[in-house]
């Protein structure tokens, strides 16, 4: 049996491990589709916060840009709870109300990072018309998932 030194081992191991993955890349995507958004918020740790700290939190994207505030805290009737904030105004003028669903997002420090939805899929997303959903109350706690980048 060959000896080796420890550097060429300890360089070496790495790229044994590499040669022995369980899965393809194709495997674990496709395993992470499957994976809903309830299952995908509860990975993320989430911790309580009262509903009134949430009011006026900037919703932000991937490029930590902002896209609303959070308006409201609604539960619809499915038990689900949705963010509301105002998309697509400008100057505060204009836009439309959209509900975010809390699965989605997570606290980022002092803002809101909406994680499941890309930006481009806002406009996309229905107006939200409050039939069948009733307000949070400020005092009221509810979970929401954390994050770090």
């Amino acid at each position: 049996m060959p000896m080796y030194s420890r550097r060429t081992i300890l360089t070496l191991l790495p790229f044994a491990a590499l040669g022995h993955s369980s899965g393809t890349f194709a495997e674990e995507d496709a395993a992470a589709d499957t994976v809903t958004p309830e299952e995908r918020m509860n990975r993320r740790f989430p911790q309580k916060v009262r509903v009134g700290d949430l009011l006026g939190l900037p919703l932000i994207d991937y490029g930590n840009r902002t896209l609303g505030h959070v308006e409201k805290v609604v539960r619809t009737q499915a038990g689900k709870v949705l963010l509301v904030t105002t998309y697509g105004s400008w100057l505060g003028l204009g836009g439309r109300p959209v509900g975010v669903p809390l699965e989605t997002v997570a606290m980022l420090g002092r803002y809101i990072a909406v994680l499941d939805i890309p930006r481009e899929d806002f406009p996309s997303l229905p107006t939200w018309q409050g039939t069948g959903a009733t307000a949070i109350s400020p005092e009221e706690t509810i979970r929401i998932a954390i994050a770090r980048r």
